[in-house]
């Protein structure tokens, strides 16, 4: 699309640039608790699209097949959360046992460095009683806080469904409103950002999908091949963290070093878990990362680790989950955009060549 340049001058522009970023990020932070949901609920109907249109093909009615579609999309998770909810159970069990011994652990740890940096030793017992009583109970006020997130999680459950199935039933209707928006002469453009902008976000979480399986399933593996306790849980937490870039990997390997620190003899173990995961993040990264999922999304490393930051400034969890197919969306716009062109190749993980730049003789 080509617009006319405006005449404003840059630091006007600037300014309105700004203004209108500090407006919408404003926006974005108070409205989440409907934001989130749709956002959420428009990429998983972009996902279970061609499923539709694959029962629709078959000459079943359209809303028949959006149940259809649902349906098998609720049985799937329903069976993962069962396999999670399983594990978590035998992990809460032992949850009280596991404090007992980090806080022996870090006790004796502790005790090691007070000798050597010449600490009170009391003022550390002070601090792990404290904190092992905090970890163990918990108070009214965080169980207040914990029903409100329950229950705010509960009306999302409700809502999304009812979003998927809207904007799929709407899907030509939402479609055509977008193509009246611009004029004729823009048409073709348009045609190719909405079909673009759909291709990328399935292929991508197609990807990511098939990306957590595999990264899941290597990490439970090796977990279970040094006998790490919880070691199918801890493999799907690690691979649903990694969908995370670059911060999730991070706090994964955090998590599995100190499962092995408290539930082996040995500290060795945890060099060991370190060890596994640093060969898995390798296959991830130099494989998996390539050739499933960054050949759908060409986002440099500098913007994706902002935009996650940014992300959870926004809101929270979620935030970071949907950081990168938004900015993904963005990319793509910007590409077809031709005034947004260089602001798409920023985003963009396409090295140019080096220029050196030369000092006058």
């Amino acid at each position: 699309m080509n617009f006319n340049k405006s005449i404003l001058p840059f630091y006007t522009k600037a300014g309105i640039f700004f203004v209108g970023l500090s407006a919408l990020l404003a926006i974005l932070y108070i409205a989440q608790g409907i934001i989130i949901p749709l956002v959420f609920s428009f990429i998983i109907a972009i996902l279970l699209h061609p499923v539709v249109n694959f029962f629709v093909r078959l000459k079943i009615n359209r809303v028949v097949a959006i149940i259809i579609t649902m349906l098998l999309t609720v049985l799937i998770m329903a069976g993962f959360i069962a396999l999670i909810y399983s594990q978590a159970l035998s992990f809460s069990d032992s949850w009280p046992i596991f404090v007992d011994k980090f806080t022996d652990l870090l006790n004796q740890t502790i005790k090691s460095a007070s000798r050597y940096f010449d600490i009170r030793q009391s003022i550390i017992h002070a601090w792990i009683t404290r904190t092992q009583h905090e970890l163990i109970t918990i108070d009214g006020t965080l169980i207040g806080k914990t029903l409100v997130s329950v229950g705010s999680m509960l009306a999302a459950l409700v809502l999304v469904p009812v979003y998927i199935f809207v904007i799929l039933f709407y899907q030509p209707l939402l479609i055509e409103f977008i193509h009246r928006l611009f004029d004729e002469s823009h048409l073709n453009q348009v045609n190719s950002i909405v079909t673009q902008t759909k291709s990328v976000i399935q292929r991508y979480l197609v990807g990511l999908i098939i990306e957590a399986v595999i990264v899941g399933s290597l990490n439970a593996l090796g977990l279970l091949l040094l006998g790490i306790e919880y070691a199918i849980i801890l493999g799907v937490l690690g691979a649903v963290l990694n969908l995370i870039p670059y911060i999730g990997g991070i706090i994964a390997v955090g998590l599995f070093m100190m499962v092995a620190l408290v539930t082996k003899s040995s500290a060795w173990f945890a060099l060991y878990v370190f060890g596994v995961h640093t060969f898995i993040q390798i296959i991830d990264n130099d494989f998996i990362v390539p050739k499933i999922v960054a050949s759908k999304v060409k986002i440099n490393a500098l913007f994706s680790i902002l935009v996650v930051l940014v992300g959870n400034a926004l809101w929270g969890v979620p935030g970071m989950f949907l950081s990168i197919p938004l900015l993904a969306i963005i990319k793509v716009i910007f590409d077809h955009v031709e005034s947004m062109k260089p602001w798409g190749f920023l985003l963009g993980d396409t090295m140019p060549p080096l220029i050196k730049l030369r000092s006058k003789k």
